[in-house]
């Protein structure tokens, strides 16, 4: 049974595009670094899943582990609504991160199959409408729909592990969980590799090393992205200023920042804040 830690169950979202092919178009056969999950909402697109051709009609559900090639195609009279989203930082108990054990790349969902579109269909409303949290909403819905389909019928159908991970990645991986949350729940405050080490009784070498192969990221910088997405949303719902920004998220040189805000976001917190004011 496939099984998640909600304590640091925190998936990074990196896109969610929502969009329709209504012209006949061959797609560029790719693969990605992080897992994608992509939905037939309305028509058919052709589809090629390493070298697995079909027709993926209106409902269909696909999720692409890293690596796996994958390519769509829009057929002459033909057209189709689709909804992709890039998700990483999932890690599932016994698995390496961002990888799903599935047979295929095709999910059956079952009788959930409604509860599932339904929250796409709820996704593109909040992407469209932006609302005030709708970045926690978008949030919200796609940890949702990743539960639906770890609880789908998919899920029933699970590979023999041959990339079931070892007892000892077992424990990196619960070292960086453990990390993870710590920064989660103590951004604001000052911390450093030092801090780190002293919490976890490992030293900050080894901590380094082991968030770096777990993540592909050091724990300062991961500390620095969960920082300025936390100061976003505050700037992006809340009425408060740059420097009172700042310091909720644990920095107390405003003009340091902005600086790393801009460098991150392309644009000045200040920027964002007349942004949000004007709508």
């Amino acid at each position: 049974m496939l099984q998640i830690d909600s304590k640091t169950f925190n998936p990074e979202i990196l896109y969610v595009f929502d969009c329709w092919g209504k012209e006949p178009v061959i797609g560029k056969k790719h693969a990605h670094g992080f897992a994608e999950i992509s939905v037939i909402l309305e028509g058919e697109a052709h589809y090629t899943i390493e070298d697995q051709t079909f027709t993926a009609q209106a409902g269909t559900v696909m999720l692409f582990n890293p690596g796996v090639y994958h390519q769509d195609t829009q057929l002459e009279n033909t057209q189709s609504h689709q909804l992709h989203i890039g998700i990483k930082n999932i890690v599932l108990e016994g698995y390496k991160r961002d990888y799903f054990p599935f047979t295929s790349s095709i999910i059956h969902l079952g009788d959930r199959h409604p509860e599932f579109i339904n929250r796409c269909w709820r996704l593109i409303e909040e992407k469209s409408k932006r609302d005030i949290g709708y970045d926690l909403m978008i949030k919200t819905l796609i940890m949702e729909i990743i539960v639906l389909i770890l609880r789908s019928e998919s899920s029933k159908h699970i590979e023999v592990s041959s990339l079931n991970v070892k007892e000892t990645d077992k424990e990196k991986q619960a070292i960086v969980n453990n990390i993870i949350y710590y920064l989660e729940n103590h951004h604001s405050e000052e911390i450093s590799l030092d801090t780190l080490s002293d919490t976890m009784y490992i030293s900050s070498t080894y901590i380094s090393k082991v968030f770096k192969e777990e993540t592909g990221d050091s724990p300062i910088n991961y500390l620095i992205k969960l920082r300025l997405n936390r100061a976003k949303q505050l700037l992006e719902t809340q009425n408060i200023t740059v420097k009172e920004a700042a310091e909720t998220v644990g920095y107390q040189d405003a003009y340091h920042f902005s600086k790393l805000f801009k460098k991150h976001y392309g644009k000045s917190p200040s920027e964002l804040i007349n942004k949000a004011t004007k709508h």
